[in-house]
This record gives structure tokens, C-alpha cells and sequence, in this order.
């Protein structure tokens, strides 16, 4: 057996991807084998299928694929009498040959390398977004086959929206026609990718830092949740390009007045730009006299649907408890030395609530005293690394006992932190959006859940008993719909020799 028909689990380049990964670049690469085979000649093609057919292979051996469905290769590839060998050596036409100065700027880079986009791209100038849209080094094979599934959930929840009824006057006969749309259902094909992206986010959960609180010790980070891989390259970049969307819609005066704000000269420590959804809250006592907390007689522009989309990738991703699914949001644009004071979320927000981060990585300081030593320069006991593109969820400790706090950044940043509103503390007619209603996690065990959730098979219903009279015999239930007891009658299924104790039994217990 070759060794293309025999491939090994423990090859030092596959072993670095999840099995779901694997199984993503079998796919992609089994639909662009027609591309990649072009010009080489038979044998070459052969050995490039052999070899694409060998991951899915791999993902079969590890018992990952339940669906149990290979990818198929193009059976159009034709097998051409290309060149590509013609000094007989295909040693040296291999990628493996490449030397270190040749071109890696390839649509993946064949070297070994840890998976996954890097935390701290390098900033592109030219880039009106700030973001650096150039594909990194050992990005996973997710980031390529399930690019921007957020632009896909972004138009579905739009296009709901706008069908959840429609509504026609006639206007010379004054009739009202209602019109109901459903939406498409959830595709087989993407509940399973999503799924495959769900399972492989990575989660940190035990933070621990020790300090005297009212005299007694205790973890001042309970409470404190880390969530990373949340979000492919293309989706962050999307979501960084519409909130610099935003940012110029809120500078034109398109967005309501308290919407958008942002410092009248930029000042170090004082340059952020903020964006607020939901509801208007107020840091410190504004100008008329209100108290920090929510504004309840202000208003401004709702959620965007492609924050909505977040939220329901947050829930259903098991960051926020479907119990505090967040109604408002607010967005903080960072340029290169802006900062965020040492503070504790105002309590006119439940717990727990979530900070997700873009564009550059930054640390985030916990403490009960944190210290002010100069302009964005604090010094506290405990800092925590938010990687681009990771949730941090506060809760407990974390939200309610420590203070936290963002030093000067040393290059843009931009997060978003979605909280759900105390009820009471609501704007007045502020009205809960639809679109954020119902959403309910997505089970751990997908297969499972759909094997609860199918009917009963007929092998099942044929195993409980009948009775004479061909009726299934079991538990009766009442008028009233409630469940009685099992109704033994003298077609007993008891043994009679049972039946005979029994009744000398209480024989005996009379005389």
C-alpha cells in the first residue's frame, strides 16, 4: 500500500489542524482541483488527487466525519500531458523544495507554522479601515473556506426583518391584506459548518488573582471568561469596515445626536471616538444634570443588524447565557495612544456583559486598586491579553469587586461591548428588537440533539406491549389530560404462581 493510500495521522504538518480543518481544506481543495491540476502533467495530477483524497482519509480515522460523506473530486479534471516534468525530476518542481528566500506570498504559505490568524497583524497605511486585508502566515484552513458566514446571517436577518409582515392598502377600496413571509430554513450543509467552527473555539475560564477585599481574601477574577477564534479573518475584517462606516456616517451628522461622539481636539488619553446603540449612557454627570448610567429620556439609533448578527453568534456560541442576551452596545474607536480609566461597569447594565476586540491585540488591567500613574498609564495587579478577534466576558469578581482598565494603545484598536439594560432603567418606549428574541444556544453534541429531536422509529413503538383487544397497553391518561397510574387488570401480565402467593399471603393476614 503506497503511502498516499496509507496516510499517517502523525505527519508533523497535518497534525498542527483540527480534524474539522481538515476536513474544510479536503473540500476546498477537492472543488479547485481543476485550477491546481492545470498544465501538470498525469502523473502529477494523480499524485495531487491521491493526495487531497488522503485528508479526508485522516478525518475518517480519527473518527471526526459523522456525516459520512467524502468530498468527491471533479470528475471533469482532465489529465493533461503537461510539461511540468519534463527534466524528470519532480523533486524539484515540489513545494517542499522551496528554499527560505523564495516567494511565500501565495494564497497560504506551505511552511509549518501555528495555526490561525495572527494576533497583531501589521497595519496597512493605504487602508482607508485600518485594516490589513493581506492573508498571514499558517492562517487556518477555516479562515479560507468559511470566510464571511457573518455577510450570509447578516442579509438572512435582514431580509426577515423586512418579511416579517408586509402590509397592502388598497386605497380605493380600503382593504388591509396581510402577508406572512417565511424565511428559507437553516441549510444541512451550513448548521454543520457552523457547528465545525463551534466546537473548535478555544476557551479560558480559570483566572485567578488573589487580593484583601474588606478584609478578606478572595479571587477578584472570578467570574472572568476568555473566548477566542470567534471570528474568521474576513468576518473581522467586515465587521472593522462597518464600524468605520459608521464612524463616517456619525461625523456627516446622519447618525442621531448622541449617537456618535467624539473629542472636539484630539488629546493623548482622550482621542476616543465612541459610537452608542440602544441607549445613550453617560460615563460621569453631564451637562443637564444627569447622573452617570442610562439616559432613559434620550434617544439613539437602534442596534445595526450586522451587530445583531454578533449577538446571536454570542449566544448561540455559548459566550453570553441565552438569559442575558444584550439590547445595547457601545463601540470604542481607538487611535494610536487613547486609553479607557480605571472603572466598574454602572449597574443600570445586568451581568454578565462582553468586550470583543479588532485590529490589534491589547491588555486589558484587573484590580481592586488600580493605579493612575500618568496620562493611559495605570499599574494594577493582574493584566489580561485580549487577542484580535477574542470575547472577554465579565461577570461576577471580575465585573462587579475588581476595576478595570485599558492603557495607552500602541496602535488602532476598535471594541465592541454588548450589555443587556436593566429593565427598569430602560429608555422610555424603548421596545425590544424582534430580531434578538429566541435565540437559543447550539447543542454540544449536533448528531445527538437531532436523534431527540426526530420521531420515534416504528422498531420503537413496535417493542411496548398490546393488549387483547390490539390497543397499546402502558399508562392511561385522565380526561383532564393527566397521567394515572398503569391499570393492572385481571389480564395481568404478573405470573399466576405470583398472583397465588399474593393471595395466601393476605389469606393469612386476615385469619
Amino acid at each position: 500500500m503506497t503511502e498516499l493510500n496509507n496516510p499517517d495521522n502523525d505527519d508533523p504538518f497535518l497534525v498542527q489542524y483540527q480534524p474539522s480543518e481538515l476536513k474544510i481544506a479536503s473540500e476546498f481543495l477537492s472543488t479547485w482541483l481543476p485550477f491546481l491540476s492545470r498544465d501538470l502533467c498525469r502523473d502529477c495530477t494523480k499524485t495531487l488527487s491521491d493526495r487531497i483524497r488522503s485528508l479526508s482519509v485522516i478525518v475518517e480515522l480519527k473518527g471526526e466525519d459523522k456525516s459520512g460523506d467524502s468530498p468527491k473530486l471533479n470528475d471533469k479534471v482532465e489529465l493533461s500531458n503537461g510539461n511540468c516534468c519534463s527534466d524528470g525530476n519532480c523533486e524539484n518542481n515540489s513545494v517542499g523544495s522551496l528554499k527560505e528566500e523564495d516567494d511565500t506570498n501565495s494564497i497560504v504559505s506551505w511552511k509549518d507554522g501555528t495555526p490561525g490568524w495572527s494576533e497583531t497583524p501589521p497595519m496597512s497605511e493605504a487602508s482607508t479601515s485600518g485594516f490589513h486585508s493581506e492573508r498571514h502566515l499558517g492562517m487556518s484552513w477555516a479562515d479560507m473556506a468559511q470566510d464571511d458566514e457573518l455577510a450570509k446571517e447578516e442579509k438572512e436577518l435582514e431580509q426577515q426583518e423586512l418579511n416579517k409582515r408586509e402590509v397592502n392598502v388598497n386605497d380605493s377600496a380600503g382593504d388591509l391584506r396581510i402577508t406572512k413571509v417565511v424565511g428559507k430554513p437553516t441549510t444541512l450543509a451550513y448548521e454543520q459548518s457552523e457547528y465545525n467552527r463551534f466546537v473548535n473555539v478555544k476557551r479560558k475560564k480559570e483566572f485567578m488573582c488573589y487580593e484583601k477585599v474588606n478584609g478578606k481574601l478572595a479571587n477578584i477574577l472570578q467570574g472572568l471568561e476568555l473566548h477566542m477564534d470567534i471570528f474568521s479573518t474576513a468576518e473581522q475584517k467586515r465587521i472593522v469596515d462597518h464600524v468605520y462606516a459608521l464612524k463616517e456616517k456619525g461625523k456627516k451628522g446622519e447618525l442621531k445626536e448622541q449617537t456618535y461622539s467624539a473629542p472636539q481636539k484630539w488629546m493623548r488619553g482622550k482621542g476616543r471616538v465612541t459610537l452608542q446603540f440602544g441607549c445613550c449612557y453617560n460615563h460621569v454627570t453631564d451637562k443637564n444634570g444627569n447622573p452617570p448610567g442610562i439616559v432613559q429620556d434620550e434617544m439613539v439609533d437602534p442596534i445595526p443588524v450586522l451587530f445583531k448578527v454578533i449577538i446571536r453568534r454570542l449566544v448561540r456560541w455559548h459566550v453570553i447565557p441565552p438569559t442575558c442576551v444584550p439590547d445595547s452596545c457601545i463601540v470604542n474607536i481607538y487611535e494610536e495612544g487613547d486609553c479607557i480609566p480605571p472603572h466598574i461597569d454602572n449597574h443600570d447594565f445586568v451581568r454578565p456583559f462582553c468586550t470583543v476586540s479588532f485590529l490589534s491585540e491589547c491588555n486589558m488591567l484587573f484590580g481592586s486598586h488600580l493605579k493612575i500613574v500618568g496620562v493611559g498609564d495605570f499599574d494594577g495587579p493582574i493584566a489580561i491579553p485580549l487577542p484580535v478577534g477574542s470575547a472577554l466576558v465579565l461577570n461576577g469578581n471580575a465585573a462587579d469587586v475588581a476595576k478595570h482598565c485599558v492603557p495607552s494603545v500602541h496602535k488602532r484598536r476598535i471594541s465592541i461591548t454588548f450589555r443587556k439594560m436593566d429593565e427598569a432603567k430602560r429608555p422610555i418606549g424603548f421596545i425590544p428588537d424582534p430580531g434578538l428574541q429566541g435565540i437559543q444556544p447550539l447543542p454540544h453534541e449536533l448528531d445527538k440533539t437531532r436523534r431527540l429531536n426526530s420521531p420515534k422509529s416504528e422498531p420503537y413503538m413496535k417493542r411496548r406491549p398490546f393488549d387483547k383487544e390490539g390497543k397499546m397497553e402502558g399508562r392511561r391518561f385522565a380526561e383532564n389530560g393527566s397521567q394515572s397510574e398503569p391499570d393492572y387488570t385481571s389480564q395481568s401480565r404478573r405470573p399466576a404462581a405470583y398472583q397465588r402467593r399474593i393471595k395466601e399471603n393476605i389469606g393469612r393476614a386476615d385469619g
